[in-house]
């Protein structure tokens, strides 16, 4: 079973705050039992205690039920909670005429003052509760200067001085003008973090839709005009060998010659869309985890001197680990790691998103043993005879680890392009901008 822990790290960052917002507003239920409730079985006469401590209880129970359906109005999943809401509005106001009446019939201070905070509690808790339900701010002052005015009125007609009425209204006022903005607040932060969330989601699929593009029009300029000539080039040797002309055999060879040329195009195509340069990838991932709100810090040798296919595969590896960062974990903090060595070179990606295995289906314990991402990462690092490990560490970080090795004559091109790191360094940081949006699509596209 998972624990309370594990239960919460499962949790998106938009899922954590609407359960600390639920929560939140569930135990206001508990705090008006315990504040304004329990008072009144040891301070009101026994006779009034026990049903009126019934009575908090009850009003509390509907004004958590009512917190909730609200809740999930404010999220999409329910309708507006209009009846609940009322008869939440209608008890706070029948439990507050109650208390405030018995309070004027009792000449203990405590059974007053038990009663006061009885009436002042119901008030306070009702519109709370109801501003959760209500969508327009306007609305909410009105509610807001009716309860405020309805205590001095009910105040000034139970037969109380005039500066006890005013002073019961102000104090509902300020009281509940807090709770009704707390509850403002709220709701507002709750659908800013989906909205922003959603944003988030809409930004990666454009950029993949605008990746895909560019990709189709990359292939429309290679292949397209090629295609033309070769539809041309048919056509003719058809009405060629319809005539029994000898010139047909040549214009199928000429279309045959512009096949093969298209099928090299293509290629050429393809393998600059697969190939990836390592220092703007590293680069580019930083921009995106940092974008993404993940604090992100990068330590990398010179990548210049490795050889070109050791920073495509080590690029993937970026990518991917990335892309695993982003969309399977909940980091905050994220170390990327490049050491070049006289025997070999070692990327290490580590972030503290870790998952347990089997928490949901796309987590990132699960993908280490059935992901297709690292298996794939793994494929293109056997062409360089690199290795692969990936998996938790401590329980608490997520590690994943690439070592590539080095011959001799690469080792010391690597040594010898790092004491001229700076240009490197300067020309990837320049494709940062480029490298951040294309890092997520294509450890997607993997």
């Amino acid at each position: 079973m998972r624990g309370p822990r594990a239960w919460w790290r499962g949790k998106s960052t938009p899922a954590k705050v609407e359960t600390y917002t639920r929560w939140s507003f569930h135990s206001f239920a508990v705090i008006e039992v315990a504040a304004f409730g329990l008072p009144l079985l040891s301070q009101v006469p026994l006779p009034h205690s026990g049903w009126l401590f019934a009575l908090v209880c009850g009003h509390g129970a509907l004004g958590a039920t009512t917190g909730a359906r609200a809740l999930d109005w404010v999220r999409g999943t329910r309708a507006q909670p209009l009846r609940l809401m009322w008869a939440l509005g209608v008890a706070g106001v029948l439990l507050g005429v109650v208390a405030f009446t018995l309070a004027g019939r009792e000449n203990a201070d405590d059974t007053a003052t038990a009663l006061g905070g009885m009436f002042g509690g119901v008030m306070i808790f009702s519109l709370g509760l109801i501003t959760l339900g209500i969508r327009s701010r306007r609305r909410v002052l009105y509610l807001l200067a009716g309860f405020t005015g309805g205590s001095g009125a009910l105040g000034l007609a139970l037969g109380a001085p005039a500066t006890d009425a005013l002073a019961t209204s102000v104090a509902v006022l300020v009281s509940a003008s807090f709770f009704a903005f707390t509850s403002v607040f709220s709701v507002w932060l709750l659908r800013a973090v989906y909205e922003l969330d959603a944003a988030r989601e809409t930004r990666a699929r454009l950029a993949v839709a605008e990746e895909r593009l560019r990709f189709g029009r990359d292939l429309h300029d290679v292949v397209g005009r090629n295609l033309a000539v070769i539809a041309l080039k048919s056509e003719l040797a058809v009405q060629l060998a319809r005539r029994e002309r000898p010139e047909a055999v040549e214009q199928m060879i000429e279309v045959q010659r512009i096949a093969q040329e298209s099928q090299r195009e293509v290629r050429e195509v393809v393998r600059g869309y697969r190939e990836a340069d390592l220092g703007a990838e590293l680069a580019g991932a930083q921009g995106v985890l940092e974008a993404a709100g993940i604090d992100c810090s990068v330590d990398r040798a010179d990548a210049a001197g490795l050889p070109g296919e050791v920073q495509s595969a080590l690029a993937w590896v970026v990518r991917e680990g990335t892309t695993n960062v982003l969309r399977h974990g909940n980091a905050d903090q994220c170390t990327v790691v490049l050491q070049v060595t006289k025997g070999q070179v070692v990327l290490t990606v580590e972030n503290d998103g870790i998952r347990a295995p089997g928490e949901e289906a796309g987590d990132t314990g699960r993908s280490v043993g059935a992901g297709s991402g690292l298996t794939g990462l793994r494929e293109r690092l056997a062409v360089v005879d690199g290795t692969l490990e990936a998996g938790p560490v401590g329980g608490e970080v997520f590690r994943v680890v690439a070592r590539v090795p080095l011959t001799s004559a690469e080792s010391a091109s690597a040594a010898g392009s790092a004491s001229t790191s700076g240009s490197a360094s300067a020309s990837a940081s320049t494709g940062a901008s480029a490298a951040a949006g294309s890092t997520v699509v294509r450890g997607i596209a993997s």
